[in-house]
């Protein structure tokens, strides 16, 4: 119960910040989510199969090295993937400008990633090898996933306009603080 719970939490709060949120306007996210969604504005990918997929190649190098992490985030990956897909049917139920959608979605997405954090687990991507790197090194994971969110961001730019590059840049922020508040706070 202990994993079951932030897991499925988790998985909820990135769901629907990408799917009400992020997706109905087109920005982006870092990481593997990030990578997933430019496929899916790009070619029509489902998002959580992208999410997936792209992890596979990571989970094979953090099964060489770390087999709680790699149980743990299978569960945090696949419930997460399940969740993002499951919902999209609901995209756009409602609308918010954009403004408010990238700064609700960022913190929605970052506090679900930094619930599964705070437990050991992953949604996979980049959040695992920012993981990996945190506990073999101290730095706080929220701060690598920024950086490395970021880099993402900047590959993806060119299928943004300005308006949503710049509400992209919120959004990662929003993430980046709302994971680095949840794997700060002292248990």
């Amino acid at each position: 119960m202990e994993t079951i719970l932030p897991i499925f939490l988790g998985g909820l709060l990135i769901s629907l910040g990408i799917n009400f949120f992020l997706s109905p306007h087109r920005l982006l996210d870092g990481g593997i989510i990030g990578l997933a969604l430019i496929m899916r504005y790009l070619w029509g990918f489902k998002t959580g199969l992208s999410v997936f997929l792209l992890s596979v190649p990571i989970y094979l190098f953090i099964a060489k090295t770390n087999r709680r992490l790699l149980l743990n985030s299978l569960a945090g990956l696949s419930v997460s993937s399940l969740m993002i897909d499951g919902l999209s049917p609901f995209r756009g139920w409602f609308l918010l400008p954009i403004l408010p959608s990238a700064m609700v979605g960022g913190l929605l997405v970052g506090t679900g990633v930094g619930i599964m954090l705070r437990r050991g687990i992953s949604t996979g991507g980049t959040d695992l090898i920012a993981q990996y790197v945190s506990e073999r090194t101290g730095w706080n994971a929220g701060v690598l996933i920024f950086l490395i969110d970021a880099l993402v961001i900047a590959c993806g730019s060119p299928i943004l306009d300005r308006l949503r590059l710049f509400h992209t840049l919120l959004t990662i922020t929003a993430v980046g603080f709302a994971t680095s508040i949840c794997v700060g706070i002292k248990r």
